[in-house]
């Protein structure tokens, strides 16, 4: 559960979740609302709100010592043609859903794990697979994550052949001790040639991924991060905050020996990452929300990022995904056997689900939109018939008192201070009863 509690003093990084992602909290969610997400599944379409696709590659080459996601190493290349074959039928049953048909992709998401890890012939084998169910030739985005020791020209150029828009390229930090001590794959010689292939393919919008705290982190290696980020010239940074939680192997060492956390304070990664944002700022980027910048407001956006914290449909595919349909929220099975099973089966791997109240969704766009840094509320009158200034009137008065955010009737504008910290707000907005529950 993200903690409300401000302080000046050392905020330790300790075990449990930070990052607010959705609402209501995942812990709420249960099988008992699966036949409400068929129902929807199974009505006519509604086509008001766009569609998106999130494919999920759970193989890596490593498992990172925070990685929290399901992935699977050391897999050959059997496995994975197994796997990409149910990717592709679970896609072909999706497509047949009376309220999916006839809809028209507007974004596409690779993520992992490492998308990556297929190779380029796998790639191209699942491209071509898909196009029988989906098409995403007219999509605004398709991103792809890569991690930069499993790219090649040829694999960078299969990207570009099969429409990727989107490179996102996972570098975390270019200091090799501290790559190897957080269990990353691959070392600064990799992105170097990595971001070399990405260049001379040329996509529309390239993304370069940050952590802020990874273990071993300096003052003198941040800064040097900022300035090797900065030469390179991506189109998107992103800068995550290193949180901990409970299923990281840095969560569990910590667990069974009773030694003290090992990342950097909350106090000192917010630091950090608000001394990236006004360094990069003086190199022309502009600040997007409280985890991304970008070099040219006007142009380059995270469509996917933005449709998400909206409200859209986002049908997901792969071991452990999560989606929504139509004011559904749902998660497919989280071991690979069973996914596999079930897809081969002929069936939907569905996990589990949740059907948040109209009230609910308007709390989930709120505090999502609040990590843009700065929140209109005519949108929400229009949308939910809810005015967030009397909704919401007691935390934001109580923020601003804080000087976290300014606000009057029209909207709310984040301060630095309240945008490095957003995460630990937003709990003041939900509901009563999810304020102490655990958020996974």
């Amino acid at each position: 559960m993200a903690s409300t509690e401000h302080t000046e003093l050392e905020i330790a990084t300790e075990v449990g979740s930070y990052f607010v992602s959705n609402y209501p909290p995942f812990s709420q969610w249960n099988s008992s609302h699966l036949p409400a997400l068929h129902e929807h599944w199974n009505a006519p379409p509604v086509t008001s709100a766009p569609l998106g696709l999130y494919l999920h590659i759970p193989f890596c080459r490593k498992r990172c010592k925070f990685c929290y996601f399901r992935v699977y190493t050391q897999q050959n290349a059997k496995a994975i043609e197994e796997y990409v074959e149910a990717l592709d039928r679970e896609v072909e049953l999706l497509s047949q859903l009376p309220g999916v048909q006839r809809r028209t992709l507007k974004f596409v998401y690779f993520g992992g794990g490492t998308p990556s890890y297929l190779s380029a012939k796998q790639l191209r084998f699942l491209r071509d697979r898909l196009s029988r169910s989906v098409s995403w030739d007219n999509a605004e985005e398709v991103t792809f994550e890569c991690e930069p020791g499993t790219l090649s020209l040829e694999k960078v150029k299969t990207l570009k052949e099969i429409g990727v828009t989107r490179v996102s390229l996972g570098v975390e930090n270019f200091d090799d001790t501290i790559l190897e001590e957080n269990g990353r794959a691959h070392l600064s010689p990799e992105v170097d040639k990595a971001y070399g292939w990405i260049q001379e393919v040329g996509f529309p919008q390239v993304n370069i991924d940050l952590i802020a705290g990874m273990v071993g982190e300096t003052d003198e290696n941040w800064q040097k991060c900022i300035e090797r980020v900065a030469q390179m010239r991506p189109d998107n940074i992103t800068i995550y905050q290193m949180e901990l939680p409970f299923n990281t192997v840095i969560s569990k060492e910590m667990q069974e020996s009773g030694r003290p956390s090992p990342v950097a304070s909350w106090n000192t990664k917010r630091r950090w990452v608000n001394e990236a944002f006004t360094e990069l700022a003086k190199s022309g980027y502009s600040v997007s929300s409280a985890n991304e910048i970008v070099r040219n407001p006007h142009t380059d956006r995270f469509i996917y990022r933005d449709n998400v914290w909206r409200g859209c449909d986002l049908l997901a595919a792969g071991v452990s995904s999560f989606g929504h349909f139509q004011g559904v929220h749902y998660q497919n099975v989280d071991q690979l056997t069973d996914y596999l099973a079930r897809v081969q089966a002929g069936e939907l791997p569905l996990n589990r689900a949740l059907v948040p109240t109209p009230h609910q969704m308007f709390i989930r766009e709120f505090v999502l939109q609040m990590k843009e840094g700065a929140v209109p509320f005519e949108p929400f009158k229009a949308k939910f018939g809810i005015d967030p200034a009397s909704e919401f009137a007691v935390p934001l008065a109580n923020q601003a008192a804080r000087q976290y955010l300014t606000y009057d009737t029209s909207g709310l504008t984040l301060t630095r201070k309240g945008l490095l910290q957003v995460d630990t707000l937003l709990t003041e907005y939900f509901e009563p009863a999810h304020r102490q529950v655990r958020y996974t």
